[in-house]
């Protein structure tokens, strides 16, 4: 199976991740238990279940870990919307942030697609790393 850190998915949403403790840094700090920290524990709940979810023997089980990524990707793209309308992100910042969490939830979306099909399931197991 090819190493979770060769997919392009988790290579992007790690680089969110970053972008996103870097933007959030900025954040007021009496938000350091409220928004803050539940920002950076959904986006970074993205990259952490794709990883876990790669190591699984099972097709199924992986493909639930996509499904929980895609879950924490919406949460995700929801804080960055309060995040804008509370003025903590400009809007350009929080524009760029929901245009990549978009695109990761379709590459999410087909790359479960992928495992959860039978054929998908050999291939993503017979890849190389």
């Amino acid at each position: 199976m090819q190493h979770y850190s060769k997919l392009l998915v988790w290579q992007r949403s790690h680089r969110l991740v970053v972008e996103v403790y870097r933007a959030t840094k900025g954040f007021p700090l009496e938000e350091r238990y409220g928004v803050t920290s539940q920002l950076r524990r959904a986006v970074i709940s993205v990259p952490t279940n794709i990883a876990e979810g790669s190591k699984r023997a099972a097709a199924r089980d992986y493909a639930h870990f996509l499904n929980i990524a895609q879950g924490s990707l919406a949460e995700t793209e929801y804080l960055i919307l309060l995040c804008r309308d509370l003025s903590f992100l400009k809007p350009s910042e929080a524009s760029k942030f929901l245009a990549e969490v978009s695109q990761l939830l379709r590459m999410l979306h087909a790359l479960r697609e992928t495992v959860r099909s039978e054929t998908g399931a050999r291939n993503v197991r017979s890849a190389s790393i």
